[in-house]
């Protein structure tokens, strides 16, 4: 099962992937063209072209993990992002929305009270999907 956790940097490649690519393929991508390290425990996500399929790459300390999915109908929603740029950082909750079908450019958060102790826990987003 997948977790999502706000203690991650998750980093969005802006280009379209491969996904017969597997570990060593997506690490080389992180690093030559992303200019990242694949080992640094960050999550690393690639959208194929057609936008129905998308890979997450982890390092869990111990090996890579490798979590695919593929869309049977429906595509997934590619964040606006700088040209030339190789990814972006995104935050956890944009790819949670990306995953769950959201449309990224409606999301409007709604003001809520906060106590001062609470500015720092991660809240929970709820809501229906399409």
């Amino acid at each position: 099962m997948l977790h999502i956790e706000t203690s991650c940097q998750y980093y969005l490649y802006n280009g379209d992937a491969d996904m017969r690519k597997g570990f060593d393929s997506l690490c080389g991508i992180v690093s030559s063209q992303m200019q990242l390290d694949a080992l640094s425990g960050a999550i690393y996500i690639f959208i194929n072209k057609r936008r129905n399929q998308i890979k997450l790459l982890l390092w869990e300390g111990d090996g890579l993990s490798l979590y695919h999915k593929r869309l049977e109908s429906g595509t997934y929603e590619r964040p606006l992002m700088e040209d030339g740029k190789p990814d972006c950082m995104i935050a956890p909750q944009k790819l949670l929305f990306i995953l769950q079908g959201v449309a990224l450019q409606k999301i409007e958060y709604r003001k809520r009270f906060k106590k001062f102790a609470e500015l720092s826990t991660p809240r929970k987003i709820v809501g229906s999907v399409r």
